[in-house]
């Protein structure tokens, strides 16, 4: 009896591991969400890794994760490792490729829970009312990633996440928006006063110089 039973749920097992076996390796999750703002201020905040714990779902996992930046400041050649708890892991990201204003693609590389690789984009593109968003992870599953993949849901998992990151991205970017208009607000203000400032001083030696306010000479007027 007990090798009958034995027997069977070696069977089951061998089941599993085939079915497991034949499940999709690759694998794709993307959301979408449109930000108020011009794409250079969206770019600007995934461009660079600086800026990520300002709207990155996963920065937010621990709070005394150890980040690490490396590479190039931002943009291309830019590098960000972490390792944080259980929930946060251990991994690094690099931006491949960048193209100001419309994409950003980076290499994500997890070491810890489980070693695995994806390809993170992130596309902008002028939409009605701001910037269309794009932010899309592709890549290849191992049997580990697929045996996870049976009992998970990823694409709700990390699609979660995704809304998460791309809503607080949406409120870093109009934090991010208000602050340049304020900044060319006190600039076009500083111009104007410099300009006043130029103009009365000019009409005030003017006129300690006996000359109009235009700058010709006072031309004295024959006495009759």
């Amino acid at each position: 009896m007990l090798k009958k039973i034995l027997g069977g749920l070696a069977a089951a097992i061998l089941l599993f591991v085939g079915f497991v076996a034949t499940r999709p390796a690759e694998f794709t999750v993307q959301r979408s969400a449109t930000l108020p703002v011009q794409a250079d201020v969206a770019f600007s905040i995934v461009n660079d890794f600086h800026r990520w714990p300002e709207w990155s779902p996963w920065d937010k996992l621990d709070p005394n994760m150890k980040t690490t930046f490396t590479g190039a400041e931002s943009g291309q050649g830019a590098v960000y490792s972490w390792v944080g708890n259980d929930k946060a892991g251990e991994g690094r990201m690099s931006i491949e490729e960048s193209k100001a204003n419309e994409l950003v693609r980076i290499k994500l590389e997890f070491i810890k829970p489980f070693p695995s690789t994806a390809i993170t984009t992130f596309a902008f593109k002028p939409a009605e009312g701001g910037t269309e968003v794009s932010w899309t992870m592709a890549g290849q599953n191992d049997f580990m990633g697929k045996l996870f993949c049976v009992f998970i849901d990823m694409d709700k998992m990390v699609g979660g996440d995704f809304e998460r990151g791309l809503a607080s991205m949406k409120t870093a970017a109009e934090g991010e928006a208000k602050k340049r208009a304020e900044a060319e607000a006190a600039r076009v203000a500083a111009e104007k006063a410099a300009a006043e400032k130029a103009a009365a001083e000019a009409a005030a030696a003017a006129a300690a110089a006996g000359q109009p306010a235009g700058g010709a000479p006072a031309v004295a007027q024959p006495t009759p």
